[in-house]
């Protein structure tokens, strides 16, 4: 009997990556909750298994060879869960590298930007003392903005992100894109990535995957001691 993969976790949209991969890909896991807010990712023991101090990460226990093996940084766990159970990854090695560079793609551009976006027209302004930062917003308002015209051209000719199969690049992506109005985006004029949204959102997985935890998402704006912990990290 296959054991558990442990998940170390908690409810954001890198997270929701690892969380919606397993549900896809029916893999059994054991949740870890690695509050963020609190600052369990600096805890000596997470740090021995994601030394980046970030969730997710996992450990298999039957990974290469049979062997355990812990794995962060949610790009290369998709990769490697995709490869593991060869799902989600396309059946060529050309559909392979479609899906390789959007995941790059979004591990290189969309995240760190949306990210941004969150912090500076979010976060940024209700700090003590507020860091209302025009430049910064409109920055990464406006980056965000056209990595989705990026997204939606793509989607023009083609049902999914890689092409017509739903892969793990899909997975990586939809976490952030489902937060565009957080990022004070508009899909007035993206009308592929609505449609495309509409139709992960819909995924009986990406809804299982999106709903663990959620009680535990917070509101960082209203939690001092937490924007401390996520802002002012240790070195």
């Amino acid at each position: 009997m296959q054991q558990p993969i442990d998940l170390y976790f908690w409810p954001t949209p890198n997270g929701w990556k690892i969380s919606i991969a397993l549900e896809e890909m029916g893999l059994p896991y054991k949740l870890h909750l690695v509050d963020i807010g609190a600052g369990d990712q600096f805890k000596p023991d997470f740090l021995k298994i994601a030394p980046n101090n970030r969730m997710p990460a996992i450990v298999d226990h039957d990974g290469p060879g049979g062997d355990p093996v812990s794995i962060f940084e949610s790009g290369a766990i998709l990769q490697y869960l995709a490869r593991k159970t060869g799902q989600f990854y396309g059946k060529s090695e050309r559909d392979g590298l479609l899906v390789d560079q959007w995941l790059m793609w979004q591990m290189g551009g969309l995240g760190p930007m949306a990210g941004q976006a969150h912090h500076f027209l979010k976060y940024a302004p209700a700090m003590d003392p507020p860091n209302d930062l025009p430049y910064a917003k409109d920055r990464y308002r406006n980056e965000t903005a056209r990595l989705y015209g990026v997204l939606d051209r793509q989607l023009a000719d083609n049902r999914f992100v890689a092409g017509d199969f739903f892969s793990i690049a899909d997975m990586s992506i939809w976490g952030w894109a489902s937060l565009w109005e957080g990022q004070q985006q508009t899909l007035d004029d993206k009308p592929h990535m609505a449609r495309w949204l509409e139709e992960v959102s819909a995924r009986p997985g990406v809804q299982r995957g999106r709903a663990l935890a959620a009680e535990k998402r917070g509101d960082f704006r209203k939690d001092a001691n937490a924007q401390k912990t996520l802002f002012q990290p240790k070195t």
